[in-house]
């Protein structure tokens, strides 16, 4: 049993080193090639916090939370699916700033998915006193779709690469015989840029302004691999 097993063994380093020996003997070219692109976000999340020490307590968590709900909506914005609690588990936090004083506070996430409804979400709950408004991060919907996109311009612009050079030799590159690192890259800036500023007129009050169509930093994507093709 055991000569048995040492036959087999035999037999598979043996066509391995055969096939890895054949791959070597044929004449081919080798090349590397990459793609990339630059897309802008389509899925925007906001941080926004509340709280009441934002109006000297004037006004409680719950007042300021139903008008940002309010100004949400009126803005097209669906609450019930793009905005989240951020704290689950406590519902708001409490903060002592005296031994007699105590701040209540709460922060949600918000996906809008442009920089119009970005601007005009800022703007409008400035209006009503609620500042704390942070840029979480940006995505896109399609990424997969863009990839598997790169993967192919990378292949072919490999292909064009090694008939040009096959064809510098007057002779033809082949099919591709072996890919290898073939590698994907998403590359988010995390310094992205955010323009919170709103055009101005002197004419006009503050409630007035025009929002601004914020510019966010594109979403880098790319796509690297290397290939040999026979040479014919």
């Amino acid at each position: 049993m055991k000569n048995f097993i040492t036959i087999i063994a035999v037999l598979i380093v043996n066509f391995t080193f055969s096939q890895s020996k054949n791959f070597i003997d044929q004449p081919y070219l080798e090349t590397s090639a990459e793609a990339d692109t630059l897309v802008i976000p389509d899925r925007i999340y906001l941080k926004i916090t509340i709280s009441e020490n934002d109006t000297k307590n004037k006004k409680s968590v719950e007042e300021l939370e139903n008008t940002m709900v309010q100004k949400l909506k009126n803005l097209g914005i669906d609450t019930n699916k793009q905005l989240l609690l951020n704290d689950l588990e406590s519902g708001y936090k409490k903060y002592v700033l005296k031994s007699t004083d105590v701040m209540k506070t709460k922060s949600y996430d918000l996906l809008v998915f442009d920089g119009l409804t970005a601007g005009k979400v800022i703007q409008e709950l400035e209006k009503e006193e609620i500042a704390n408004i942070q840029l979480l991060k940006t995505q896109h919907s399609q990424q997969e779709k863009i990839l598997a996109d790169l993967k192919k311009r990378a292949i072919i612009k490999a292909k064009k690469n090694v008939n040009n050079i096959a064809n510098a030799i007057g002779q033809k590159a082949g099919n591709a015989i072996f890919i290898s690192d073939l590698k994907v890259t998403l590359q988010t800036n995390p310094n992205l840029f955010l323009n919170t500023s709103f055009g101005y007129n002197s004419q006009k009050q503050k409630e007035e302004f025009e929002p601004a169509d914020l510019n966010f930093r594109k979403i880098g994507f790319s796509a690297s691999l290397s290939a040999n093709f026979k040479l014919e």
